[in-house]
């Protein structure tokens, strides 16, 4: 499974497989047991995961405070937390 969501924290956890440098950002389908986004910012200085980030903001509705990058910041497979998320996980495939 592709996301876990703690219930008594409010915490959604996605593990993400992420392809920068592509023509737009977007949600890509599965990828294994990851969620692949693509992300039109190129993979120098942070500006991927920034944009990742941001991006993943939007889609759940929460403040950039609320999303955190917690495992992969150098690497294409990623973990990003998000705290009390107004939108379902599933939202992002349809």
């Amino acid at each position: 499974m592709w996301y876990r969501f703690d219930d008594k924290k409010k915490l959604l956890s996605l593990t993400l497989y992420i392809q920068p440098g592509a023509k737009r950002t977007e949600v890509a389908g599965l990828h294994g047991e990851a969620l692949k986004i693509r992300i039109a910012a190129p993979p120098v200085d942070g500006a991927a995961n920034e944009a990742l980030l941001d991006f993943l903001k939007k889609a759940f509705g929460v403040p950039g405070s609320s999303v955190t990058l917690k495992h992969g910041a150098s690497g294409r497979s990623k973990v990003v937390e998000i705290q009390s998320p107004a939108v379902s996980p599933e939202a992002l495939l349809k």
